[in-house]
């Protein structure tokens, strides 16, 4: 049975009422919680850090999935688990020692995952794929929501899927931005396992239906 699972990024989330919203998705369909984490150094905005990911701790019920936008991720990784990230994605451009970071992830007890910026090739990963938990392909160049899909993303996937059988790695496919309701059915049929959606479940007037149609 193929992977079908939705991970709504809290990032487009209202933060007045951020234990709503995780209530919200802790009722719904969704199956990760995603958080994203910039520093306004390795992209060019800054989001939150561990007050939020305290309020994340406290509400959330599901599986939570931190995509750590930032650079020297190994100075964090372990206190973002010690607040309850079950996995936690570090980006390849980012880490001189991608090796001893997944490493250090997964030695605390969390799932590991490498992402990949949009202009990054899927080969980069051939000597890590067999190691990650996850690899997390960026459909729009990280650090804003709300931007539109990169078409050369349903390549990728299928780059991804290629390099991850021949390894014999268990790793799931992630894909991050622009996904809607007109593309989430695609990306599952080119072999993506979990699709992070911010926009299009938040703004959407029905979040928890939306996510439901995001699944079928």
């Amino acid at each position: 049975m193929k992977n079908k699972l939705i991970a709504p990024s809290l990032l487009a989330a209202d933060f007045g009422n951020l234990q709503r919203d995780i209530e919200m998705l802790n009722n719904s369909q969704a199956d990760w919680l995603h958080v994203d984490v910039m520093d306004g150094r390795f992209v060019p905005n800054i989001s939150f850090g561990f007050p939020v990911m305290k309020t994340v701790q406290q509400y959330a019920k599901k599986f939570v999935d931190v995509h750590l936008m930032i650079v020297e991720p190994e100075k964090y990784v372990e206190e973002f688990i010690d607040y309850g990230a079950d996995l936690i994605s570090v980006h390849y451009e980012a880490c001189t020692h991608l090796h001893r970071v997944i490493h250090q992830i997964q030695d605390k007890g969390a799932k590991a995952g490498v992402v990949l910026n949009p202009a990054t090739p899927v080969l980069m990963l051939e000597d890590i794929i067999a190691e990650v938990d996850l690899v997390l392909l960026m459909s729009v160049n990280p650090g804003f929501g709300g931007q539109k899909f990169i078409q050369n993303t349903y390549k990728k996937i299928r780059e991804t899927k290629d390099l991850i059988l021949s390894n014999n790695s268990t790793a799931l496919i992630q894909v991050d931005g622009g996904v809607n309701l007109d593309n989430a059915s695609k990306l599952f049929e080119a072999g993506a396992d979990i699709l992070v959606a911010g926009n299009a479940v938040f703004s959407s007037e029905n979040p928890e239906h939306t996510i439901e149609l995001m699944k079928i």
